[in-house]
């Protein structure tokens, strides 16, 4: 059944928090999933979610810290000491989820909570995952997985999984390895029921696709998306299995991918939130609309420079917001398009000339319908052969400029290793607006110089 956050039921609970009624706080939260409550402390304050917090039990506090954004999880943390959120709450978690929080608290913190882990495998497990960046497959990956020796008969296979499958939540793969840990492959449950043989090796399946530890995290979100993987293995430089990625951990890469990307589009220069204080969104959004208004100065500078050739012929005037919108929107199409490809890594092995080139051919389509309609409606509407000529060519001519440069720059920033999201939005927007008035004046100084 899923949770729908009310007004009424956020007073209701407040009431409770306020009046110290442990009982009934703790009745109203009592079925709810982890991550709807998470919804609801987005509602309350600290001093409330903390009052919140300590009536859950472990286990279903140790998932509301797991689904809490970094932020909330750091505020929310802040004063419990390091043995009890070891004891607590770490004891209970997957190693990835453990390693992500133990992660961003202090150094001194980290050596308290490490050491205060009940589970010395389990520290050392999360131990070793912290010495990954959080971007990589070493950083996504959980330690938690079963594993069977390719050289075991299947009786002894059986009981192993049996005893390993205790401390994991859920089994997606069984991965077979040799005797120095290297991936041979992965068993299917169904083959190991139904098999006639004694021995695992003539079970598994050799076919497995695997990741290294260093691949970045939008590797390992394109290689689950391609082969629909819903569980990966991570393996070092020689082959052996460290651990594996499962879906939910690549659903939450995808999501703040797209986030970031979205918001570096818009404009925004750093990942915010809705709920972040006036100052942190005034930093993230601050430097794009300087530039777009340095970019706007620009604009006027070219207005500036073509002022006798507006006084001389003002019904240019008309056209110059559509110029400049038509730039734009041409622009953000490309780029966007050129972006979108890149993430997802589906652009093919064309290389950059041939996608310039099939721009180019779109942009002068496009260019060639739209000048045609505005060369019909200003033969109609106006009297001026040098205007009617004029603003149809300068519409194509700027379409074609802006589709080819909108392309060409998230091309050139992914060569540079530098994240082609910022090709979108403000940049595009702002430099095709100069430029297309640039080339406007231009064409219509030989234009109606011709016909003057």
């Amino acid at each position: 059944m899923n949770f729908e956050l009310t007004r009424e039921f956020i007073e209701e609970l407040k009431s409770a928090i306020d009046a110290q009624d442990k009982r009934k706080t703790a009745s109203m939260l009592q079925d709810f999933h982890p991550a709807d409550i998470v919804e609801v402390y987005e509602e309350l304050n600290l001093e409330e979610a903390q009052f919140v917090f300590i009536l859950l039990e472990p286990m279903r506090a140790a998932d509301v810290i797991v689904e809490l954004e970094e932020d909330d999880r750091e505020r929310l943390l802040e004063n419990v000491p390091g043995d009890i959120l070891a004891r607590k709450f770490i004891d209970r978690m997957d190693s990835d989820d453990a390693a992500d929080i133990i992660a961003e608290l202090p150094d001194d913190v980290k050596a308290d909570v490490l050491s205060n882990i009940a589970d010395r495998e389990h520290a050392g497990d999360i131990a070793d995952l912290l010495n990954y960046d959080e971007d990589t497959a070493g950083g996504l990956m959980a330690k938690e997985l079963i594993t069977v020796n390719e050289n075991w008969t299947v009786a002894t296979c059986l009981r192993e999984m049996r005893g390993q499958a205790q401390d994991i939540d859920e089994i997606y793969f069984v991965y077979v390895i040799d005797n120095d840990g290297i991936l041979k492959g992965t068993l299917s449950l169904k083959k190991l029921l139904l098999t006639k043989s004694d021995q695992v090796a003539d079970v598994y399946d050799k076919d497995v696709i695997s990741v290294s530890v260093d691949a970045s995290a939008e590797e390992v979100a394109n290689i689950m998306n391609k082969y629909d993987l819903v569980a990966l293995p991570v393996i070092d430089g020689i082959g052996r299995l460290k651990g594996r990625i499962t879906i939910d951990d690549v659903v939450d890469v995808i999501r703040e991918e797209a986030e970031r990307d979205y918001q570096m589009a818009s404009g925004i220069s750093s990942d915010v939130e809705a709920s972040d204080n006036v100052w942190q969104l005034l930093r993230a959004r601050l430097p794009w609309l300087m530039i777009g208004m340095i970019g706007g100065v620009f604009g006027a500078k070219v207005i500036e420079l073509y002022e006798g050739q507006l006084s001389l012929y003002p019904e240019m005037a008309f056209f110059i917001p559509l110029i400049a919108a038509m730039g734009g929107n041409v622009g953000i199409q490309s780029s966007a398009i050129i972006v979108q490809g890149l993430a997802s890594n589906s652009l093919g092995i064309e290389s950059n000339f041939k996608k310039l080139m099939k721009e180019l051919g779109v942009a002068m389509l496009n260019g060639l319908s739209l000048a045609a309609i505005l060369l019909l409606y200003n033969f109609i509407d106006s009297d001026s052969l040098a205007l009617t000529v004029t603003v149809s060519s300068a519409l194509l001519v700027v379409i074609i400029f802006a589709s080819v440069f909108g392309t060409f720059v998230p091309l050139g920033l992914n060569k540079l290793k530098i994240d082609p999201a910022l090709a979108t939005g403000p940049f595009i927007t702002t430099v095709n607006d100069i430029m297309g008035l640039l080339l406007y004046f231009l064409i219509g100084h030989v234009f109606y110089g011709f016909w003057g």
